[in-house]
């Protein structure tokens, strides 16, 4: 049996699950099958990188019982899912070793397997990585939906291999293939900015929203600063790079603050960031899905910039459930500042599920409104 052929058998039984799902939200797709197809014969230690709901992982380990996995998903829900999918179709894990985005993962890899991330500057990262810690004749076999693919990925992976090719198109999906890493090139992640302007220095890894730069939304959240409460424990909800608990921990000494994001490279950018703004004694950045680690009623302040995405797909499930979990975690008089997109409408939600909500600001295209827990 191939990987091919068990993914044809696990696909449809794999779920996104604790992520959000809908019906037209799938857990594994044509690019999953496609990058099995092309990498061909394993061998005893292949690296997997982005393996979003484990399509990738879980056909390899069910197929070749000699190979060996070193993986790395940037989501915490990716994580939980693909060990729920593995649990719920009877594949082993004990031959699967998770790692971070580090040497650890890759040193002396042979076959690197890559889902492709859509930002630029994750792939950058990987890229650079790859061919600095894998072996000399490492090939990488990158694929992704060809309507979320671009010509500036090429260009990325020709930064950090001599030998770029594509296959041709299968499923709407394609594959880039990499090999003849480029050594000795220098670091370039995390990057770091200073932004004078707002007195504050960010860090951040490739994948992190926004980079180094500050976001709109964050942006005009921040410019409301001067008015929120006082509190002794605040929480940044989905903190990327840190900023929004950087900002608060400069600005109240005494408060107490929790960073917290699902993904593992905000994680590192947002721990970077309150380092280089000498806070790292006030603020504690934690990797959740959510505020699953957080006690109810225990804190007087949550910030939140909710995200409106799911990988490449566009959804309004997320937010509600970020809400639910700061209107479970606030104490009672506590209170949510919430930056929006305006044309999300989340006035209602908010009412409903955190309590009485009042515009703070708006501008063309941003609402920023504190929620009081009742």
């Amino acid at each position: 049996m191939t990987a091919v052929d068990s993914f044809a058998r696990l696909a449809p039984e794999l779920r996104r699950r604790p992520d959000v799902e809908a019906p037209d939200l799938v857990a594994a797709d044509a690019s999953d099958r496609l990058i099995l197809a092309e990498a061909g014969e394993p061998g005893s230690d292949v690296v997997i990188i982005g393996d979003r709901y484990g399509a990738l992982a879980l056909p390899l380990l069910d197929a070749h019982p000699a190979t060996r996995v070193r993986l790395h998903q940037d989501a915490l829900t990716g994580e939980r899912a693909l060990s729920e999918n593995a649990r719920e179709t009877g594949v082993d894990l004990s031959r699967l070793q998770r790692h971070g985005l580090d040497s650890g993962l890759l040193v002396g890899a042979r076959l690197v397997l890559l889902q492709l991330p859509r930002a630029l500057d994750a792939l950058d990262e990987i890229a650079e990585l790859v061919a600095a810690h894998a072996a000399d004749d490492v090939r990488v076999v990158a694929g992704g939906r060809v309507k979320h693919m671009t010509l500036g990925m090429n260009d990325v992976l020709a930064r950090h291999f001599s030998d770029v090719s594509a296959s041709r198109a299968a499923g709407k999906s394609r594959v880039l293939r990499a090999a003849g890493p480029r050594r000795g090139g220098a670091a370039r992640w995390p990057r770091r900015v200073r932004h004078d302007d707002l007195g504050l220095t960010v860090c951040a890894h490739g994948a992190a929203f926004a980079g180094a730069s500050i976001d709109i939304g964050t942006r005009f959240h921040l410019g409301f600063l001067g008015q929120l409460p006082a509190a002794e424990r605040a929480i940044d909800l989905g903190c990327g790079t840190g900023v929004l608990a950087t900002s608060f921990a400069l600005a109240h000494p005494q408060a107490r603050v929790v960073a917290t994001d699902q993904s593992a490279a905000a994680v590192a950018s947002a721990s970077a960031t309150v380092r280089a703004n000498g806070v790292a004694d006030r603020v504690s950045v934690v990797r959740d899905d959510g505020l699953g680690s957080c006690e109810d009623a225990s804190a007087d302040l949550v910030l939140l910039n909710p995200p409106f995405h799911s990988g490449a797909a566009v959804t309004d499930r997320i937010a509600p459930r970020l809400f639910a979990d700061a209107a479970r975690v606030l104490r009672r008089g506590g209170e949510l500042w919430c930056v929006w997109n305006s044309h999300l409408v989340y006035r209602g939600a908010l009412e409903r599920i955190v309590g009485p909500t009042r515009q703070i600001g708006r501008n063309s295209r941003f609402t920023v409104t504190a929620s009081t827990r009742r």
